[in-house]
C-alpha cells in the first residue's frame, strides 16, 4: 500500500507555556508561525483559520493534506494547548510542535505523541 493509503499516523497533543501574551492575541501571527512550523515540518497545507476572540485569546486551525493542526491560546496564562495530526511517514508532527514552540519562544512544551492506525 502506498504511503499516501496507509492507516496510520502520529497525534501530538502539546501545552506550551512561558509565551508572550501579546503575541498569543495576535492570531494572523500565529497563523503564519503554525503555517511554517508544519511545512517545515514535511506537511502540506490546504489552508489555514485563524480566529481572535474577546476579551482575549485565539484559534488557529490549519488544514493538512496530511489531517490537522491547531493551537487553542490563554494569553492571560501565557500558554497554549497544541494538537498536530499527520498520517503517513513523510511529516513530522513532533516536530512541528518543537518548530512552534520555538518560534514562540516557549519557556517549557509539554507534549505526548499518540501512535494511531497500523503501525
Amino acid at each position: 500500500m502506498s504511503e499516501v493509503g496507509r492507516f496510520a499516523g502520529r497525534h501530538v497533543l502539546a501545552e506550551l507555556h512561558g509565551i508572550d501574551p501579546g503575541l498569543l492575541d495576535d492570531a494572523p501571527r500565529l497563523g503564519e508561525l503554525l503555517r511554517a512550523a508544519v511545512t517545515e515540518a514535511g506537511a502540506t497545507v490546504v489552508d489555514v483559520v485563524a480566529k481572535r476572540f474577546a476579551p482575549q485569546g485565539a484559534t488557529v486551525i490549519a488544514l493538512l493534506a496530511e489531517s490537522h493542526a491547531s493551537v487553542h491560546t490563554y494569553p492571560e496564562h501565557g500558554s497554549l494547548f497544541a494538537d498536530v495530526f499527520t498520517c503517513g511517514e513523510r511529516a513530522d508532527p513532533e516536530y512541528a510542535v518543537r518548530l512552534l514552540a520555538k518560534s514562540l519562544d516557549a519557556a517549557s512544551v509539554h507534549l505526548s505523541v499518540l501512535h494511531r492506525g497500523e503501525r
